[in-house]
């Protein structure tokens, strides 16, 4: 064999070596790599439309009818000796002395006592600023820049706060929407929560409820950033900042195929309608700019929260159908909140803007209709009489109105969520508390039956600690 003919076999060999062995030793070969060919590549899953969904499901409950007893069906209307009847976690009939009341076991005597819808606060900051009130649960600002609408404060939320049960036993409370605070000028995602016992918060979750979008005007924001020596420390900085923020928005809105941006995406959600914008403001000047800035960049507000000044301006808020979620007194505690008054609630309502009455406390939300009345007593001292009807509606329909939950919640209406409280007295006097509280038709609080006293995980075990022990 020539020198030549001996290269060409070792050539050969050394091929047919290279497809039967790899670098690892391991068997390769046609048969193997078709094989491997043949192995799906990897890809990642589909991003979710809604990647936290509610997985809340109502408490059983029976049927019930409550009579005779007077009825505020939180639409402004008022029924004496009338009823309620709800079934399957749904109202059925609200009926009145005149109408024949279905024929049902389980019925409660209402004589001398009150019904109103399930009490609703716009406002709140419960799971994520919870009791006890510690830095190790100080969860509410993501005060680490001027615009975090990245954030959703449902990832804060801790379902075993006390002041929930509180809320609920106290107050009567069966809904609510948690804000993020107020440092940043976009602070992030708020959430509604039905007011139930769950171990997780997409079990509180109220099923069908848009998202909220919490901004803030003023002191909170120029103070928190001009304090570390960035933008914004002005009032007119925190109009750039928020307003060059939109536009990057509307840019990103408008890519074809955009880097996914979940500050955006929010933002996005926003100029389409879909979360709502509730926006912490308090001087009239500036509530008038937010509603002109709001024009511009193709968005729209809900609501103006704490707005002490409101009342400088009704006539723009109603024409903008923007609601004012206030307090009945709180003001002069720092400068922005010193043109406050006690009549703020009561002109508005004489301007057909619409009224709604919040909290921003563990403790206001427990007494809501005393904070209503307040706000009812104010105007009639200054000649402005409003009907306790309409009074009730402030904390009722006009929230859920604003949250976007009306159609589900709300008032006294056939169809709607059998959220319902039985008072024991007239809801807006100072004596009186919630007697019974259900929540989609299930009896979840109940005074007179120490077994329906909500107490949190929390504070089980703590003597003297809890809700109603």
């Amino acid at each position: 064999m020539n020198c030549a003919a001996r290269l060409m076999l070792i050539a050969g060999s050394a091929l047919a070596l290279a497809a039967c062995t790899t670098t690892d030793g391991s068997e390769s070969g046609p048969e193997v790599q078709s094989a491997a060919s043949q192995a799906p590549a990897f890809s990642l899953p589909p991003t979710p439309a809604d990647p936290y969904p509610s997985t809340y499901k109502p408490y059983p409950g029976v049927e019930t009818l409550i009579i005779p007893t007077t009825v505020f069906d939180g639409a402004g209307g008022r029924i004496d000796n009338g009823w309620v009847h709800f079934r399957d976690g749904k109202i059925v009939a609200v009926g009145g002395p005149t109408t024949m009341p279905p024929d049902v076991p389980n019925v409660i005597d209402g004589v001398d006592k009150f019904v109103t819808p399930g009490i609703i606060d716009i406002h709140s900051h419960l799971g994520d600023y919870p009791s006890p009130q510690v830095a190790a649960h100080s969860d509410g600002n993501e005060a680490t820049s001027p615009t975090t609408p990245d954030v959703w404060t449902e990832h804060s939320v801790w379902p075993q706060d006390p002041g929930f049960s509180r809320a609920l036993a106290n107050g009567g409370v069966t809904s609510l929407q948690i804000l993020p605070g107020s440092a940043n000028l976009m602070g992030g995602r708020a959430v509604t929560l039905k007011n139930v016992y769950s171990r997780t918060v997409q079990g509180m979750k109220f099923p069908g409820a848009p998202y909220g979008f919490k901004m803030a005007c003023g002191e909170n924001p120029k103070r928190v950033y001009g304090g570390r020596g960035r933008k914004p420390s002005t009032r007119m900085g925190n109009f750039a900042v928020n307003r060059q923020t939109w536009l990057d928005a509307r840019a990103y809105a408008e890519d074809d195929n955009p880097k996914r941006d979940l500050a955006k995406e929010t933002l996005v959600g926003v100029l389409k309608g879909e979360l709502l914008v509730h926006n912490h403001c308090y001087r009239a000047d500036e509530m008038a700019l937010v509603m002109d800035m709001a024009k511009e960049m193709g968005y729209r507000v809900t609501a103006f929260h704490h707005a002490v000044e409101s009342y400088k301006i009704g006539d723009l808020l109603r024409e903008n159908d923007v609601c004012s979620a206030i307090w009945a007194d709180w003001y002069g505690f720092k400068m922005e909140a010193y043109d406050g008054i006690l009549e703020n609630a009561a002109l508005l309502q004489n301007a057909g803007a619409c009224v709604v009455i919040h909290s921003d406390s563990p403790n206001d939300i427990q007494r809501l209709n005393q904070e209503a009345a307040k706000a009812q007593a104010a105007g009639k001292r200054m000649g402005i009489e409003i009907s306790d009807a309409q009074v009730i509606a402030w904390i009722t329909l006009n929230a859920a109105r604003a949250m976007g939950i009306a159609e589900m919640t709300g008032s006294l209406e056939p169809g709607k969520m059998a959220d319902v409280v039985l008072w024991n007295g007239d809801p807006l006097s100072v004596y009186s508390r919630p007697e019974k509280v259900w929540v989609d038709g299930a009896l979840l609080f109940d005074a007179l039956d120490p077994k329906r006293r909500p107490v949190s995980d929390f504070e089980l075990g703590q003597p003297g600690e809890g809700d109603v022990k």
